[in-house]
């Protein structure tokens, strides 16, 4: 199972330790999190301890209301369950008596000067993309007119020649060989290793970097993966579609992404032709089917 270990997601927010052990290694298992009003309201059943646990202005104001019995009696029930940590946001005061049942539990406690909806939006965020489903496939991974475009086929078939060529005519590389896919609420997104950020290699000269070579506009971090491209050698045997009928996807973690495949052979544009792919693609995102005008021109004619 996938987790984030605590230190990781407190060096990313920046929370302030109150009571932190050195000894106990939390780990946090889900990307949810809870705002305990209702267990410091003495409800218990159906808690979600497993969650990153937040108060904010609207419970730490509550708590402070109640009978110093009370509270020992909440914090001690609240404190037993293994919970990964409690965060105080708004600069609120963490009480004491907060910090002597964390300490006696030895149950992590922070504090943030965030607003509670931000800090939790920002929690949410990282943790979600820390514990996506993850996979690392072979190819080159570049922003084409803003269009996520994943290279594909086999080895020396010409995709870091072909994307080199796509750099050069402006757009961006966000990973060459090794990309890192993730899947995330908004999609696929792309990124690549950081041993070979920036890099990439083309066989009889080496590794170029590209940043340095194009500049930083010619680089990204990362990308969401909207459209898959297959390079494959020319096989005269086989029948390629010539006026976009049939819609070839590709699976990548669950997710249909759309796909061509283009063949290769001396004297094809690639570069030209991976361009086209992609302005044909938000073509037919903005509404637009070439195949779907000709067809109507096509029956039209025929009925004259």
């Amino acid at each position: 199972m996938q987790y984030v270990n605590l230190e990781d997601l407190v060096s990313y927010t920046g929370i302030e330790p109150v009571y932190y052990p050195e000894d106990v290694q939390s780990r946090i298992y889900t990307a949810d999190i809870i705002r305990p009003g209702l267990q410091m309201a003495g409800y218990f059943d159906w808690f979600s301890f497993e969650r990153v646990q937040i108060m904010g202005k609207a419970e730490t104001l509550y708590f402070k209301t109640l009978d110093e019995n009370v509270k020992r009696e909440r914090l001690d029930k609240f404190f037993s369950f293994p919970i990964p940590a409690l965060i105080v946001a708004n600069d609120m005061e963490v009480d004491e008596i907060i910090i002597y049942y964390a300490k006696k539990y030895k149950r992590p406690v922070f504090k943030s000067n965030e607003k509670t909806d931000k800090l939790v939006n920002i929690m949410i965020n990282f943790l979600e993309e820390e514990l996506a489903d993850e996979t690392t496939l072979h190819g080159v991974c570049l922003e084409v007119f803003g269009v996520g475009v994943l290279l594909r086929g086999k080895s020396s078939i010409g995709k870091s020649e072909a994307a080199l060529e796509l750099i050069n005519r402006g757009h961006r590389l966000v990973a060459d060989d090794a990309v890192i896919i993730k899947r995330v609420e908004g999609g696929l997104k792309a990124t690549c290793p950081e041993l070979t950020r920036h890099l990439m290699e083309i066989r009889g000269i080496g590794i170029l970097d590209i940043q340095h070579l194009f500049g930083v506009g010619s680089i990204r971090l990362e990308q969401f993966v909207e459209l898959v491209v297959e390079l494959e050698e020319w096989d005269e045997n086989k029948e390629y579609d010539r006026i976009g009928v049939d819609d070839e996807f590709m699976e990548i973690l669950s997710e249909k992404v759309p796909m061509v495949i283009l063949p290769v052979r001396p004297g094809r544009n690639i570069s030209a032709i991976i361009e086209i792919a992609a302005k044909n693609y938000r073509q037919k995102q903005l509404g637009y089917n070439p195949l779907e005008t000709y067809n109507k021109k096509f029956r039209n004619m025929i009925r004259k």
